[in-house]
């Protein structure tokens, strides 16, 4: 398919059938790779709760990792689907390159503070005495890693805003099942222990990188010419405008986490099992919300192309669609997650007291899980339209404007009970932001012209 035919495509085309069509191999894109870290945790949850522990510790440093990439990759990906919108390709290359390369030399200066400081920062993310050997292991090979996991989520994301999902899905797809196979091999195989699940997740990563570069010379998509580099500061203030919510969102969503850790050493001594509990509760409720993301991620480059040029009737078709079924879908989840909460959490461990300590956390998360849904997608509505400022706001307000305080208040008042209901209470506030947030945006940036 030709630019101008996607273009066509992308403005004239049925609503919610380009919406379901894109959706398809974003949501399997995003349910594979979280996999990346559920396989992790399935295989060291078999050598004991100190090493799962571990796990969902260094879980919060690769929510950085990802928080630098959606950083690049949404930042750039929003400006070249609202420019190939407006049908300016050239700029729209400018910031593909731009963005790719940006995110490459971050990436790497993550690797070099990260290794020079490796037993520092595993302290810092929540590790104890008995966690931190095991975390130590598992996080050199992430560092070693972090340069192309970094550029990899940045393509990824920017073959996804040119309408190029298939291209997108095969890369990471690709390397979250390599990362299941080489757990099974080196975890259980090998007997590497935590090493062998950040060599997996290293390898496997590097493999996406790899295939998603290849996906920028098909099918009509950007081609990273280095000739057009360009290290001017516009480009970097429109990638922090179109991706400075992504990045608050994963970064304040890093720091609750490793808040959470600290919090688990208070409030339970030794609180290995805990650390362990809160971990699989949120890789669980994560890899419900990996598919509601990845539905928003097929709407997103059908927001930008229209809104770009000026089809705002078709923006909101789209967006109401897409709460709609992500809605129904999160209901039903977090049903699923209330009555099986046992089950599912003995999947990762076999200690009882694991299950003890997940089991409140998992069902409170669960019972407002579909609030989540409308507040996911219309985050992505306003990156996608350029409103940095509620965007962020919203993408903050979760885990970090509510979260971390009531955490703090709530862990102190109510022990492991307080830890447990501390994310539920946070979302509900959050969707009461939301609806004031969308009913200005409706009656500014998306009326009726």
């Amino acid at each position: 398919m030709t630019a101008e035919e996607k273009f066509n495509y992308l403005t004239c085309g049925n609503v919610k059938k380009l919406i379901l069509k894109f959706a398809a191999p974003t949501v399997l894109t995003m349910l594979v790779t979280t996999f990346y870290n559920m396989a992790d945790a399935f295989f060291v949850g078999m050598i004991n709760p100190s090493a799962s522990g571990a796990v969902s510790v260094i879980f919060s440093f690769m929510a950085i990792i990802q928080a630098c990439g959606f950083f690049f990759g949404h930042g750039s990906g929003n400006y070249i689907s609202r420019k190939l919108g407006e049908g300016n390709r050239e700029e729209a290359e400018k910031m593909a390159v731009t963005g790719f390369t940006l995110s490459l030399l971050f990436g790497a200066l993550i690797s070099v503070v990260g290794l020079i400081s490796i037993d520092g920062l595993a302290t810092i993310l929540g590790s104890t005495s008995t966690i931190k050997p095991y975390a130590i292991e598992y996080l050199r090979f992430i560092l070693i890693g972090a340069p192309y996991m970094t550029a990899a989520l940045t393509l990824n994301n920017q073959l996804r805003f040119q309408g190029s999902a298939i291209y997108a899905m095969i890369g990471m797809c690709s390397g979250g099942i390599i990362n299941v196979g080489l757990d099974a091999w080196f975890i259980s195989g090998l007997q590497m222990g935590t090493s062998g699940a950040g060599l997996a997740t290293a390898i496997s990563q590097l493999c996406s990188f790899l295939l998603l570069l290849l996906g920028t010379l098909r099918g009509g998509n950007i081609r990273l010419n280095f000739k057009k580099l360009s290290l001017k500061g516009f480009y970097f203030g429109e990638i922090t405008r179109g991706g400075l919510p992504s990045l608050g969102r994963q970064g304040i969503s890093a720091l609750a986490v490793t808040f959470l850790n600290h919090a688990c050493s208070l409030v339970v001594s030794p609180s290995d099992e805990l650390i362990a509990a809160m971990g699989i509760v949120a890789k669980v409720t994560g890899f419900f919300s990996s598919a509601i993301i990845g539905f928003g991620q097929g709407f997103q480059p059908i927001c930008g192309f229209n809104y770009g040029a000026k089809k705002y009737d078709r923006v909101r078709e789209g967006f109401y669609f897409s709460v709609t079924v992500t809605t129904i879908f999160a209901a039903l989840s977090g049903l699923f997650g209330t009555i099986f909460a046992d089950k599912i959490i003995f999947i990762f461990t076999d200690s009882q007291k694991v299950v003890e300590f997940g089991r409140l956390a998992m069902i409170a998360q669960c019972s407002v899980f579909f609030l989540t849904s409308f507040i996911t997608i219309l985050n992505m509505l306003l990156q996608n339209i350029g409103k940095v400022v509620p965007a962020t706001l919203l993408s903050v307000a979760r885990q970090g404007l509510f979260f971390i305080p009531i955490l703090a208040v709530f862990s102190a008042l109510f022990g492991v009970t307080g830890l447990s209901i501390a994310q539920a209470c946070s979302d509900v506030l959050t969707f009461i932001i939301a609806v004031f947030i969308l009913i200005k945006t409706l009656s500014n940036s998306l009326r009726r012209r």
